[in-house]
């Protein structure tokens, strides 16, 4: 059998925080076990203390550095430095694959592999989206834009890879077909989650770990926890657990709902470590593609409050019908209700653990989007 040839991959991204840095630091660890030479170039504005650490566990792995640069969320004439100062770090790492993630990363880097392209460079442009713009409202002037804008750069990109049937089909819906090859491949966890949490003795009734963003609806968590209040007479207890640019907003809503003795506020801290604070984890977002605190609360073996939005069905399968409408506190309420009472929830949570070992692994996300590299190229 011939020996396969190590690639050098870099992986370019926006922001260093939540789901999709997990997702590019388990394909770093990976990667560069399977002897592959890999380096990361991504926002220098965005992430923390918490983040800083995660950096420092995957630096001695990153062959080819970090690079860190100023990227805005928002389109700004600074794009251009930021584009140039990534494409003379680019061309010195003479990379293999440019593996992009989100809108702001896809961009850069397949203009950059583009333009190595012209010079001769054999480089794959590979793209995830990770819900990214397609989240936007087709019908608003702001999404027109982007899926124009994704539709254009399809032009440069050899690959599509998508974490969820969803974030696929939501593609197809918004941008249209795309005229590139596509692979899907899902989210995975290395085998040490799936060892169960228990929670501690004095464990608060329920978690919610995240970004602190309307879009992840923490806001409609903290509406619940007062109405189950106010509605219920249930003071649930609850821990409140991230960072993000809402942050200080939730503060004061805390306050004026009257929360202040039922919720602790902590800033970003490891998932499993969260878990063991609570007996109960809500994910209320009104958007997603393939949630990983989803995998990790299940693969943790705790009970799980979720809303019906983009690929948590595809996790749950046969149990979606009991997933909540997003944006509806009532709804959620009601869900975090029925969970003080049910004894069910700790049978059914260990049978979830179970169905997701086979399914979410991160040995075979790998092997995939190492297939789909080669594939590229």
């Amino acid at each position: 059998m011939p020996q396969v040839q190590p690639l050098r991959i870099v992986h370019c991204f926006r922001s260093p925080v939540g789901g999709i840095f997990r997702h590019v630091r388990d394909l770093v660890e990976a990667q560069s076990a399977a002897g592959h030479s890999v380096g990361i170039i991504c926002d220098s504005l965005t992430g923390g203390a918490h983040e800083e650490k995660l950096f420092d566990a995957i630096r001695p792995k990153l062959a080819l550095g970090l690079t860190r640069i100023p990227m805005r969320r928002a389109i700004t004439p600074g794009d251009i430095v930021t584009l140039l100062r990534s494409q003379r770090e680019i061309s010195r790492l003479q990379p293999d694959v440019l593996h992009s993630h989100g809108a702001k990363g896809g961009a850069y880097a397949r203009i950059i592999g583009s333009l190595l392209r012209v010079s001769g460079s054999r480089v794959a442009r590979l793209y995830c989206p990770h819900g990214g713009s397609i989240h936007y409202d087709a019908a608003t002037m702001k999404g027109r834009l982007f899926f124009f804008l994704e539709r254009f750069l399809e032009r440069m990109t050899d690959r599509l890879i998508f974490v969820s049937g969803y974030e696929r089909d939501g593609y197809i819906e918004k941008v249209g077909k795309p005229r590139c090859a596509v692979s899907l491949v899902y989210n995975g966890l290395s085998p040490e989650e799936f060892e169960p949490v228990h929670p501690d003795q004095d464990a608060a009734d329920f978690l919610y770990i995240g970004m602190m963003r309307d879009l992840k609806g923490a806001d409609v968590f903290l509406e619940a926890l007062a109405l189950l209040r106010e509605r219920d007479g249930i003071s649930a207890s609850a821990h409140f657990v991230g960072d993000g640019p809402d942050k200080q907003k939730y503060l004061s809503d805390i306050e004026r709902l009257g929360l202040t003795h039922q919720v602790i506020v902590h800033d970003a801290m490891p998932a499993r470590n969260a878990f063991a604070m609570a007996r109960r984890v809500v994910v209320p977002s009104r958007a997603e593609s393939m949630p990983y605190i989803v995998l990790e609360a299940i693969a943790a073996q705790l009970p799980i409050i979720a809303t019906n939005v983009g690929g948590i069905p595809e996790i749950l399968e046969s149990e979606s019908g009991q997933l909540v409408e997003p944006g509806s506190v009532s709804a959620l309420a009601d869900a975090m209700n029925v969970s003080l009472s049910d004894p069910a929830l700790l049978e059914q949570a260990a049978r979830r653990r179970e169905e997701l070992r086979g399914r979410f692994s991160v040995e075979r996300m790998a092997q995939d989007v190492e297939a789909a590299y080669r594939a590229s190229r």
